[in-house]
Order: C-alpha cells, then sequence, then structure tokens
C-alpha cells in the first residue's frame, strides 16, 4: 500500500459562541481549518485535520499548515501510510518542526492504517478501554456571572469536566476580575466535577499568584499552563499548592520528558494538534502513563475530523488517568463530517467502526484548494 494522493482542503469554522476571549485580549470569532484527504494505490482514503487556534496563539498559523503540507508532500507520496512512525520520520526529514502541518497528514495515515486493517484507530493505538470518556468544557473569559451560566448549561448536559478560561488584563479588573470568574465558575460545583483554570500563558507569574492569593482555599480546581515560559511557571509551582497542568509548553518529546523530570506538573493537557498527531501523541500518553501523570486529551479546536481523532486517543487512556477529553466540534458551526460516535449526557462513547469512523461530507468541503499526485 503506498499513498498515491494527497489533496488539501480548507474551511472555515465559525466559533458556536460568537466570540471567544482568551487571555492577553485575544479574541476569536473563527478558525481556519486544513482537512487533508490521503489516497492510496488501492483506492482507500483516510482523513485528518489541523486547525490552530489563531496565529497568536502558539506558534503556529493556518497558512502555516499548507505551506508545510506542500514542503512535505513529494516525500510522503509513495510511502506506506500503516508504517506511521516511518512517515513520521520522512516528514522530519523534510520539514523541521511545524508539528501543527504534520499532525493532519498523520491522522489521515492512522485512518488509512485502520481501514487497511478493518480495525478501529483506538485498537492499533494500544487497545480501547470498553468506558465512555468524560466531556470537557469550554468556558471563555468573560462576565464572572455569565461564566457561571455556561458552566450550569454544561452541567445540565451532563458535562463533569470544565475549563474555565482567565486572564483579565489591568483594565479590565486584573487579578480582582480573575478570582472573581474562577469563586463564581465554582460556585455550585458537585463533588465528582473536575476543574480547569486555564490562564494560555497569557499571566505572569505575579499576576497568577495575586489571582490565588484571592481566592478562599477550599475550591477545588487544577491551574493549566498560567504563564508563557517554563521558568515562570515553574516559579509559580514552587510557591503554590494548587496542582499544576502544562498543554502548550507540553508540545513535544522533549517538553514532555522535561516537564516530567523538573517534576513541573501534575498533569498533561495532550493537544493531538500541536503534538504533531497521534504518532507522537501516543508517545506522550505513554510517557505521561509512566511518570503516573493523569491526562486530559485534546486539540487546538477543530471540527468532527479533529474530534474523532483525539478521542481515538482518549480511548486508549485507563480511565483512573484520563480526565476528560475536549469535543472540540461543538466549539464550531460548520460540520465537516458525522462521527460513528454517541456523543450525549457529557460523555463520547465510540463505535468499533474501521479507520477514524467518519464519514466526511464533500460538499462542505467543496474543491481542494491544492493536490498532490
Amino acid at each position: 500500500m503506498q499513498i498515491e494522493s494527497i489533496d488539501v482542503y480548507q474551511v472555515d469554522l465559525p466559533y458556536s459562541g460568537g466570540v471567544y476571549h482568551l487571555s492577553g485580549g485575544r479574541t476569536y470569532s473563527e478558525f481556519d481549518a486544513t482537512i487533508v484527504r490521503l489516497t492510496t494505490d488501492d483506492g482507500l482514503e483516510g482523513w485528518g485535520e489541523s486547525t490552530p487556534f489563531g496565529p497568536n496563539y502558539v506558534a503556529a498559523h493556518a497558512r502555516g499548515v499548507r505551506a508545510g503540507i506542500e514542503e512535505m508532500a513529494d516525500a510522503v507520496l509513495g510511502c506506506d501510510p500503516r508504517q506511521v512512525d516511518r512517515v513520521n520520520e520522512t516528514m522530519d526529514r523534510s520539514l523541521a518542526g511545524h508539528n501543527h502541518a504534520k499532525t493532519a497528514i498523520d491522522v489521515a495515515c492512522w485512518d488509512l492504517f485502520g481501514k487497511a486493517t478493518d480495525m478501529p484507530v483506538y485498537d492499533l493505538l494500544g487497545g480501547g478501554t470498553d468506558t465512555s470518556q468524560p466531556l470537557i468544557s469550554s468556558i471563555h473569559a468573560d462576565d464572572p456571572e455569565a461564566m457561571r451560566q455556561r458552566v450550569a448549561e454544561y452541567r445540565d448536559r451532563g458535562h463533569k469536566g470544565h475549563s474555565v478560561k482567565i486572564g483579565a488584563s489591568r483594565s479590565e479588573g486584573g487579578p480582582g476580575l480573575d478570582a472573581a470568574r474562577i469563586e463564581r465558575a465554582l460556585a455550585d460545583a458537585e463533588r465528582d466535577e473536575f476543574f480547569i483554570v486555564d490562564g494560555n500563558g497569557g499571566l505572569t507569574s505575579e499576576h497568577a499568584l495575586r489571582v490565588l492569593n484571592l481566592l478562599p482555599s477550599n475550591l477545588d480546581f487544577v491551574l493549566e499552563n498560567p504563564c508563557e515560559t517554563w521558568r515562570e511557571n515553574l516559579s509559580l509551582r514552587r510557591r503554590s499548592d494548587v496542582p499544576m497542568y502544562f498543554d502548550e509548553l507540553a508540545d513535544g518529546d522533549e517538553s514532555v520528558l522535561r516537564a516530567v523530570a523538573d517534576d513541573v506538573v501534575d498533569g498533561i493537557g495532550l493537544k493531538i494538534s500541536t503534538s504533531g498527531g497521534l504518532t507522537r501523541g501516543r508517545r506522550h500518553r505513554d510517557m505521561c502513563l509512566t511518570a503516573g501523570i493523569p491526562l486530559s486529551v485534546q486539540t487546538t479546536t477543530g471540527s468532527e475530523i479533529a474530534f474523532a481523532a483525539l478521542v481515538h486517543l482518549g480511548q486508549t487512556v485507563p480511565p483512573e488517568m484520563l480526565r476528560c477529553v475536549l469535543d472540540s466540534s461543538e466549539m464550531v458551526t460548520t460540520q465537516t463530517a458525522e462521527f460513528d460516535a454517541d456523543v450525549s449526557n457529557g460523555e463520547v462513547t465510540l463505535s468499533d467502526t474501521p479507520g477514524l469512523g467518519l464519514r466526511v461530507d464533500r460538499d462542505v468541503l467543496g474543491d481542494p484548494v491544492a493536490s498532490y499526485s
């Protein structure tokens, strides 16, 4: 089996909540998705997606995804998609870094691998746990009471996990506003809920400490990637007893290993898109499990294609080590595919459909913006 052609599609994904507010004054109303179709010499198709969360979130942007695929396309053509490690080595030789560009190709290879072997991707990744996975909400920074209401809406839908965004500027209200956001979002917290307070790398350690000092001591949450740099987060961890997770800073083999060695985290938010896909995501999963570090499995954002990939990886994490997975597809209004999974009551349950279990809507995708053969 060989990859015979690569088709690249561009799809705009409007944010379902209108405007998404992130720390540092960053706002997003639409996301630029790159979707890839790999076709093999025996006619099988595999699908993958990479959708950065805007160009100023991490070092990734949508046009860079498509430019990166162009750089790698000639080398990837002719590869056996079932040999996922060899495909990744080929991509690395063609393009240094740029994991966001490699994600879509890698995920499409796993989809092909599953279809070629008549197996769901989660079985190829090590075997499913035969359990449903808890979903996490994404509560963008807003008025504290509005954030409380959004948490309540997700709670009513069965969600047990909530990712609460903070990062108020001085003019907006600074640490005082962020403390109020946390308190209101957690005001009705139930015993079996899991809360992430996420700074998305937009806080100084001083800001974060002031927020924590303003909070009552009985609030149960983890603090995710509050500061931009490793040094700031390590400094904050040494002065706080709040558990800390990394996601933006846990974007590669070296950073995950370093996080374990430096004892800087209590958990990892494993993002498929920034890690480079399922091949590297599988490796990061194993590093974390070996070190006893729990995981949430996420992606930056994306449609059903991106969601399917992260859920298949999440299905392989032991339930006691999996905190939640992110339904990226509910964050956007455009549906690119039907995903053969049951998403209900705040959980997702996978079927045993071969590959990722997707039926892609070609009408939504339109014509390719680039093709290689």
